[in-house]
């Protein structure tokens, strides 16, 4: 009813078309404005609400202690003294580098370290843990060697192959890194020496992607300029370090966006107009073949892809500028949506313009057949784009942001393009078959070619149907997510190669992804300290619990705590068992532990403080906790993020830690509880669309069977081909209840209209329209497996197999269950009882003709 009411708008349209056409025009100009303005942002913590404790304490953490990420210079050669020649030359070059505004580049450089301060104190900076693992280790090893009575060589750090080689091999792998912690090594060196890195910090923000990029493109020009070979001819210097794998993400993020948007768009336009010359040529043509139309029409269609694309575009900008002014930036989800929507916009266009070709071929005239394709498929396209939209804005209630954010532009999208392609679209076509641009006037006679009325092996079809669904239900427990993140992760060959340059550095530490507490009083760091060392001796998930005024106490009992342990480590190692060692390894922790006073903070070298400093100066407000292994696995994140994320002291005070791990384990978490959610209410939004639309609860039910189906055989398919949900795709699942939808909505609206004996009718007009309209979604999703991007991969993966299986389900499994009901009366509206009534008696009135008589005078009959 209410787009019968809306027709004085369509004829509006097609008789003002340049009027709408220029303020379309000039909406996207003002909304190109805005979309130039967007940009891709990869970090993770930006998809959570700045309200979560990881996210706060987290922009906590970069605003006091900053993010450190470094440039890492990386100088190879088989002379280690040509090395440090390098390094000494380009280091007050690099110091010097100014940005535009006069800034340095970096504010300082970690190159060479006060090796005989470290020697003489090292294990003054262990942890009493680490000592007292030192301790232990040591005391065995004198028991083995007295039961060698092998008192010459003893080797620290290989174990002996006995029965307890795997126990040995456990305590060597702490000990290990244990030692690598103690900054033991006068150069940031490679174990061989072949290479030597600089470390240099800098002043920018890696968020700055102008800076990063001017940063390395300095850098290498005066790497480039230094000229290493006249260092040593077999020099290679390579500038890697974190600060540049943002940049290179953000610019591959956007070249595979804009890749796949291309191919994607190209794709679906070919798909399209071909069809449409098929359409076309029908049109003008009757159904028969006409060898001069099918030519002229060949010319033409690049005209019909323009019709299309040119409202779907503008209905892109009108979103580009909305996701601009509101957000500002892009993130990994939302960057896809540009490709989405044109596949899914496409669909509207699609729908009306085979309708409107219909209607021209029927004989009306162009202003007629865009009311009439306005009045009757408007209205399916509506619904189903609402229903679409509406599935898409269900997203926004969601806390994580990744689906917020596609919900607001993907639903504000399908909104625009609905308007485009009811609007602009008929505006265009009036405008290019008034001006002989667009021909669909017949030429010839029609085709009498009418199908059969009936579906063929309804039941059988939809007997093999249904057993599909039943073998679905049965694989349904074993659909699978996803928890490696490791398989998510990009790989960036640019970056990739510049990092393993660095990696016979920098890869040997066994200690990685820290998280951080931040205090406000030193006091708490002790609380702090304690409570997850307790956590540790219950947990091997801790590896390990660091804190400055652990590793240089400042107060006289810790002082003290720590001489003493110093004093019976040195009687340890004046074991005669153990001071006959020829390897000098037992000599260089007997100095390492020579300390016998405590050591005053001003006097500690700041490489040893930095890792413990803020940017205002403050020294030791926070601890460190380190995993133990990876955290790529995402349950190992989640329960990492159980025990550290919030910690809770004796005194009942309550800390929070602050990790890029523990915000991804976060969103984790989040999108587990919300999917579920997210899906629930969209199928029920779905359902009440569809039932305002045909106002019949029969009727809905029958419209929602292939989504349903659909839905199952989608999850079946999953299992059997490999395909998991993972961290990126959940978004896809809300979304393919909206699109899986549209066909069901629009074979049986269309089958109502056209009544019983009509599927085959059905099938060969509107069936056509939804198998393109599937098609586009498909092959506008399907850009993304052009993607590099794991993550991105697997939403185009999910999404084809979600919109493959809806279809399949629309159009093999719907015409038999309609023809299938049909033959059952299932569908027929029923008969209400006759009342007995007495019989109405109807009295005739006489009729009266009047005739002239010759004389003029009338005369009755």
């Amino acid at each position: 009813m209410l787009f019968q009411a809306l027709r004085p708008l369509i004829r509006f349209v097609v008789r003002h078309p340049l009027f709408v056409v220029v303020v379309a025009l000039a909406m996207t100009g003002l909304a190109l404005t805005q979309v130039v303005k967007l940009n891709v942002n990869a970090d993770l913590a930006q998809l959570l609400p700045e309200d979560y404790e990881s996210v706060r304490a987290l922009n906590r953490l970069k605003d006091t202690v900053g993010a450190e990420s470094t440039v890492d210079v990386a100088i190879r050669s088989p002379s280690f003294d040509a090395n440090k020649a390098f390094a000494e030359a380009i280091i007050p070059k690099a110091l010097a580098l100014r940005q535009g505004d006069g800034t340095p580049v970096f504010t300082r450089v970690d190159y060479r370290r006060d090796v005989s301060f470290i020697e003489r104190n090292a294990l003054y900076f262990a942890t009493n843990e680490e000592l007292d693992r030192l301790e232990s280790f040591l005391r065995q090893k004198s028991r083995e060697v007295r039961a060698a009575n092998d008192p010459l060589r003893v080797d620290l750090l290989r174990p002996e192959t006995d029965s307890s080689r795997r126990a040995q091999e456990e305590s060597l792998s702490r000990l290990r890194g244990d030692l690598e912690s103690l900054n033991l090594g006068e150069y940031l060196a490679s174990p061989d020496s072949t290479t030597l890195a600089i470390r240099l910090y800098p002043s920018g923000s890696q968020a700055d992607l102008g800076y990063v990029e001017d940063t390395y493109l300095a850098m290498d020009s005066l790497v480039i300029a230094m000229q290493a070979g006249r260092f040593h001819p077999e020099m290679v210097v390579t500038n890697a370090g974190r600060l540049l794998r943002q940049s290179v993400e953000v610019r591959a993020i956007t070249e595979d966006v804009s890749r796949s948007f291309g191919a994607g768009v190209f794709a679906v336009l070919l798909t399209v107009a071909l069809y449409f010359l098929y359409k076309t040529t029908q049109t003008r043509t009757g159904g028969r073949f006409v060898l001069r139309v099918l030519l002229s029409e060949i010319l033409r269609t690049p005209v019909t892809a323009l019709l299309l694309a040119t409202p779907l575009l503008m209905a892109l900008s009108w979103a580009g500028a909305v996701a601009a002014i509101t957000f500002g930036t892009l993130n990994l989800m939302t960057s896809t949506l540009g490709l989405v929507l044109f596949g899914l916009g496409i669909d509207y266009g699609i729908h009306f313009y085979a309708r409107y070709t219909e209607e021209r071929k029927a004989g009306r005239d162009a202003a007629d057949a865009a009311e009439e394709t306005f009045a009757s498929t408007g209205q399916a396209v509506a619904v189903s784009a609402m229903t679409t939209a509406s599935a898409l804005f269900v997203l926004m209630i969601a806390d994580f942001r990744g689906f917020s954010e596609f919900g607001l532009i993907g639903g504000i999208g399908i909104i625009f393009a609905l308007v485009a392609m009811l609007i602009v679209l008929p505006a265009l076509l009036s405008l290019a078959e008034r001006f002989r641009i667009l021909d669909l006037r017949i030429q010839g006679e029609a085709s009498t070619y009418e199908p059969d009325r009936r579906f063929p092996f309804s039941r059988t079809i939809l007997g093999v149907c249904l057993a599909i669904v039943a073998v679905a239900l049965l694989l349904l427990p074993r659909v699978r997510f996803e928890y490696d993140f490791s398989k998510l992760s990009p790989t960036y060959p640019e970056y990739d190669e510049r990092a393993e340059a660095v990696a016979p550095v920098f890869s040997g530490s066994s200690r990685s992804n820290p998280a951080y507490i931040l205090v406000d009083e030193a006091d708490d760091v002790r609380r702090v300290t304690e409570a997850l060392s307790d956590l540790a001796g219950r947990d091997s998930l801790i590896l390990a619990v660091e804190s400055l005024q652990e590793r240089l106490p400042t107060q006289p009992q810790g002082i003290g705590a720590k001489l003493e342990s110093l004093r019976e480590l040195r009687t340890v190692l004046d074991d005669p068992f153990l001071a006959a060692d020829t390897t000098g390894q037992v000599a260089r922790l007997r100095r390492a532990a020579s300390a016998t006073q405590g050591i005053p903070l001003d006097s500690v070298p700041d490489f040893l403080t930095r890792p413990f400093t803020s940017k205002t100066g403050e020294i030791g407000n926070f601890v460190v906790v380190f995993p133990s292994g990876s955290l790529s696995d995402g349950l190992r994140s989640l329960r990492f993020a159980e025990l550290v994320g919030e910690v809770r002291t004796e005194e009942g005070k309550t800390f929070y830690a602050a990790s890029t791990q523990l915000v991804a384990a976060d969103m984790l978490r989040l999108m587990q509880e919300e999917s579920p959610r997210m899906v629930g209410i969209t199928f029920l939004l779905v359902f009440l669309f569809v039932w305002l639309t045909f106002r019949s609860l029969k009727w809905s039910l029958v419209a929602m069977a292939p989504l349903a189906v659909g839905i199952l055989w989608m999850l079946g398919t999953m299992v059997i081909s490999g395909v998991t949900l993972t961290f990126y795709n959940l978004v896809v699942l809300p979304t393919v209840l909206g699109i899986g939808n549209d066909g069901g909505v629009h074979i049986a609206h269309r089958y109502r209209e056209e009544g019983k004996g009509s599927i085959r009718r059905v099938l060969r007009s509107t069936g056509e329209h939804v198998t393109m309209g599937a098609l586009t979604n498909l092959i506008g999703f399907g850009g993304l497996l052009l993607s590099s991007h794991p993550g991105l991969r697997s939403i185009g993966l999910l999404a084809v197999v979600g919109i493959g299986a809806t279809m399949a389900a629309t159009l093999v499994f719907f015409p038999a269950l309609l023809q299938v009901l049909e033959d059952l009366r299932w569908l027929e509206p029923r008969r209400r009882r006759r009342r007995y009534e007495l019989p109405e008696f109807k009295v005739r009135r006489p009729t009266f003709k009047l005739r002239w008589r010759p004389g003029g005078q009338p005369e009755a009959e």
